[in-house]
């Protein structure tokens, strides 16, 4: 089994809500609210949920691109949440991520190869011809011309522009990637296309990836685990294989009724989840899924559900599981 390469401990970040033209008071709203996990190098940990469910907060607040609130998050055995700016530069070489939208994260007024140049000069790596000689290389291995470096984003499609933050977030060869719905603007041929791509990349540099989306096929496909978000908690964490073939929470059950089933003679049976997501900033008291939950009952409604595994390597944080079954 392969190391811990990242550890969260109970991290949480909570936004400050300023109300009124005074801006005071008003409490907080609890994007992520105690998730701790562990993921191991070379494997892909999927998070899923609904919006405003916390998971990009989540890899935000990972990489510390926003800082949490509170929490651990040990990162090859160093709590980064303790470091300093210039500590965490260093360290930022080994921690990228690709966002959703791959027109809006690329500056526009520079060429490609001045946005993949960029983080070798900030890291201050290489003479410029071995920065042109990688600008080229990493273009060509995510299936681009390396005759595009002159050009600009607008001149790209969005896979093509997908791409081109793929090997901005590789080129400084880093152990994790989280990877922030980086195939929910594409066309589904293109997504296909992108997912081969991140698949063969992880093989051939042994990186690490936090998935992020809210297409669960494709969770399915590309992820060794997956974590469910409910309202910034956790709510179901099991390998992909046991996790869409026997889901224990009544949230994640609803979640992948949902699933198409490419196939005209099965029929699943849809759970309408009823009523809206509550506000995080203010969630319900107990379990925060009873306001939807259809079998809740009052200890639901009382008391916090204690994060417990229930099977082998499958968690869950719910009253009325008992034993692995709901």
């Amino acid at each position: 089994m392969s190391e811990v390469l990242l550890e969260i401990r109970d991290l949480k970040k909570h936004f400050p809500v300023r109300g009124g033209i005074s801006r005071i008071g008003g409490g907080a709203v609890r994007a992520v609210d105690g998730v701790s996990l562990e993921v191991r190098a070379g494997e892909t940990l999927g998070i899923v949920g609904e919006s405003g469910c916390g998971k990009s907060t989540l890899g935000r607040s990972i990489l510390r691109l926003i800082d949490p609130t509170s929490g651990v998050v040990n990162f090859s055995g160093r709590n980064i949440l303790k470091l300093n700016r210039s500590q965490m530069r260093a360290i930022r070489r080994e921690m990228q991520i690709v966002f959703q939208d791959p027109y809006a994260s690329l500056n526009p007024r520079y060429t490609i190869f001045q946005t993949l140049s960029e983080p070798l000069e900030v890291h201050g790596l290489f003479d410029a011809s071995e920065r042109k000689h990688r600008v080229y290389a990493i273009l060509e291995r995510v299936g681009l011309d390396p005759s595009y470096a002159s050009r600009y984003p607008h001149e790209f499609s969005g896979g093509q522009r997908q791409r081109i933050g793929i090997a901005r977030a590789l080129i400084l060869q880093p152990k994790l990637m989280v990877l922030d719905e980086p195939v929910a603007a594409l066309d589904v041929s293109v997504q296909s296309q992108v997912i081969n791509l991140l698949e063969d990349l992880q093989d051939e540099y042994q990186l690490t990836y936090i998935f992020i989306a809210h297409d669960l096929s494709v969770v399915k496909h590309i992820s060794d685990r997956v974590l469910v978000m409910y309202l910034g908690k956790m709510a179901e964490l099991a390998s992909a294989d046991e996790l869409f073939a026997n889901p224990l929470h009544p949230y994640t059950q609803a979640l992948l009724s949902a699933v198409p089933v490419p196939n005209p003679d099965v029929r699943r049976e849809r759970q309408i989840l009823q009523g809206d997501l509550p506000s995080p900033a203010n969630p319900p008291p107990g379990c925060v899924f009873h306001t939807r939950c259809p079998i809740a009952e009052d200890v639901c409604r009382r008391e916090i559900p204690e994060w417990r595994e229930v099977k082998p390597a499958h968690f869950t944080a719910c009253h009325l599981v008992k034993g692995g079954t709901p």
